[in-house]
């Protein structure tokens, strides 16, 4: 393991955890849960751009390109999602744990598992000295993130515009995205993360391709644990004798826009 990227990642993984544990007591306190997505997001910024400045002296543009695209990322989602519970008054997720000081810490630590498993790649590539020319993997991996982050923004933005309009109320989306995938802003993310482990390939080697643990983990973590099983109970609780909504379940993907996924 080289000194450069075994620094960085120590550096920022004692960084990503004092963060969260900062924030959970500050949220603790005040028992909200506003600053949460939002804490996660500025994560991703402050390591991705500090993994950058501590590399080495010497950037390269795939430095640069990486780093870059976590950060576009990270902003528009962090604001988003800030925007939103703003908007709401409160995230749905945390009605039974903001108050309870232990259990919100929980969900604290796994955000903290989350942005350093997902960044992962990246952080390895900007400790890493070693330079290759950039070829097909990287446009490969940059065009699947720009892919990614199209269809996730697009979706949020179609789900907002369709959630704002009131005679809505209470209904679920089928339209536009919604209408090929149950969950496209997911699949986007899914997407773009992958596409930037594929572009740090091109300069990964031996233990350092333990970096695809980023997309395993956002594909898991969206699929198992948090996001897709989630909504899809809340779905059927609420629409769940709607022959509507089982019609669109049984013909819709729940992710990708093909039989069984």
């Amino acid at each position: 393991m080289g000194t450069s990227v075994s620094s960085i990642l120590k550096q920022s993984a004692v960084r990503d955890v004092g963060i969260q544990m900062f924030m959970w007591a500050l949220s603790s306190f005040f028992q909200t849960e506003r600053f949460y997505d939002l804490t996660g997001s500025a994560t991703f910024v402050y390591l991705a751009i500090n993994s950058y400045r501590w590399g080495s002296r010497v950037r390269s543009s795939r430095q640069t390109i990486q780093t870059s695209l976590v950060v576009i990322w990270a902003v528009r989602l962090g604001l988003f999602l800030f925007s939103r519970v703003l908007h709401d008054g409160h995230d749905r997720r945390f009605n039974h744990v903001r108050d309870n000081p232990k259990v919100f810490l929980i969900y604290w630590l796994v955000q903290a598992l989350w942005i350093f498993l997902t960044i992962l790649p990246t952080l390895i590539v900007n400790g890493e000295t070693r330079d290759v020319a950039i070829g097909p993997r990287d446009y490969a991996g940059w065009g699947l993130w720009g892919m990614g982050m199209f269809l996730e923004v697009l979706a949020d933005y179609q789900k907002t515009v369709f959630k704002s309009q009131p005679e809505n109320a209470g209904r679920f989306i089928n339209s536009g995205l919604w209408s090929i995938s149950r969950h496209p802003n997911y699949m986007g993310e899914i997407l773009l993360w992958s596409g930037l482990y594929i572009s740090s390939t091109s300069v990964l080697t031996g233990w350092q391709h333990l970096g695809v643990i980023s997309p395993l983990f956002i594909y898991a973590l969206l699929t198992r644990v948090s996001g897709i099983p989630i909504l899809e109970r809340i779905g059927m609780k609420k629409w769940g004798t709607d022959p509507d909504y089982l019609k669109y379940i049984k013909t819709v993907p729940v992710l990708f826009p093909l039989p069984g996924l």
